[in-house]
């Protein structure tokens, strides 16, 4: 099973922001960052989009495929 991973509480550490500030820049709410860090949601591709932009990297740079071979 695949599972998308991310960096998004390192990226908001290395900046000192929290999730709040996180989500009002990018047009979402608090518990939908904080399901994205817990990877309990994948965002769509626009948010992972918009996400990255805000952080000044590539989307492949925040966000990756995890691939699971059972």
């Amino acid at each position: 099973m695949d599972k998308l991973k991310n960096r998004l509480r390192v990226l908001r550490a290395e900046r000192d922001i929290s999730q709040e500030v996180l989500a009002k820049a990018v047009g979402v709410s608090r518990q939908t960052i904080v399901a994205i860090e817990g990877e309990d949601y994948s965002p769509s591709i626009v948010l992972a989009l918009k996400v990255a932009r805000y952080f000044g990297k590539r989307m492949e740079e925040v966000f990756w495929l995890e691939t699971r071979t059972s």
